[in-house]
């Protein structure tokens, strides 16, 4: 998130059958008549999006979901990534259609962008290495004057670190903060950061897969919810709402929860 990284071309589009594209009118959902969507991402939050070390593929719960999306509205699906801190400003000048990322929906980016209705409520959690036994909660960390945080700036995590778990000074030297939030995973790991602050799920994901070299320790930092953001006045917003609607009323939703939070695991 402090470089610039240049834009990466998107991998696939979605392609819809007739009998896909009927699925919009079937369900009472606005038909958008094939029109292209094209889909901003940073790729490095999963199990929401991510690449799959195995095949390589961009892969994740929100690139399910978004596709459902396009098929539910007979519209293909078009994705492009870009780094965390240019993406909310690229979606309101409207490089971008939509932009997902596990994007927490706050009032002050409302000023800049429009959200879509909440498709997940989340809570942020403390992820730290498996041998860690010098604290065990927010406040044990804390008091432990040298333990520092790995974090993305301008993330909620961040803001969470700054002023649920530290002194609210946002430019703590306690907080050492990375482009990606697979970085600070990595600094986690190599013990450059002591604890990295994350979704329960996406943490718990990444406890599965480290065979005891991580762990989730403390009770939840709050609660949040994650929303698809658009350019403010974007007429996407309430065919996807309608969608998102459908998805959560049918069980589309739970099915993607079972299958990349309890069944999925990274690198089998």
């Amino acid at each position: 998130m402090i470089r610039r990284r240049s834009l990466l071309a998107g991998f696939s589009a979605l392609a819809l059958s007739p009998l896909a594209a009927g699925l919009a009118t079937a369900a009472g959902l606005p038909d958008l008549k094939g029109r292209t969507i094209v889909v901003v991402t940073e790729n490095a939050y999963p199990p929401l999006q991510f690449v799959d070390p195995k095949s390589g593929k961009q892969i994740g719960w929100e690139y399910d979901a978004m596709e459902e999306i396009g098929k539910r509205l007979n519209a293909k699906i078009t994705y492009q990534n870009t780094s965390w801190d240019a993406m909310i400003q690229a979606v309101s000048d409207g490089q971008y259609d939509v932009g997902m990322t596990g994007i927490t929906i706050k009032e002050d980016r409302k000023e800049k962008v429009d959200f879509s209705d909440p498709y997940m409520r989340s809570q942020q959690f403390m992820l730290v290495r498996g041998d860690e036994k010098r604290f065990s909660d927010a406040k044990g960390f804390a008091a432990l004057k040298d333990a520092l945080i790995g974090a993305q700036p301008g993330t909620t995590p961040f803001y969470t670190a700054v002023y649920e778990v530290l002194d609210g000074n946002e430019q703590n030297p306690r907080i050492k903060l990375f482009e990606t939030f697979g970085a600070t995973v990595q600094a986690l790991k190599a013990g450059d950061v002591d604890m990295v602050l994350t979704d329960g799920t996406a943490g718990q994901g990444y406890v599965d897969t480290s065979k005891g070299g991580l762990k989730l320790v403390g009770g939840p930092l709050g609660s949040e919810d994650f929303g698809f953001i658009f350019k403010k006045g974007s007429d996407l917003v309430a065919p996807v709402n309608a969608a998102i609607a459908a998805l959560k009323a049918d069980g589309t939703f739970d099915r993607l929860n079972r299958k990349w939070f309890l069944d999925y695991k990274m690198g089998e």
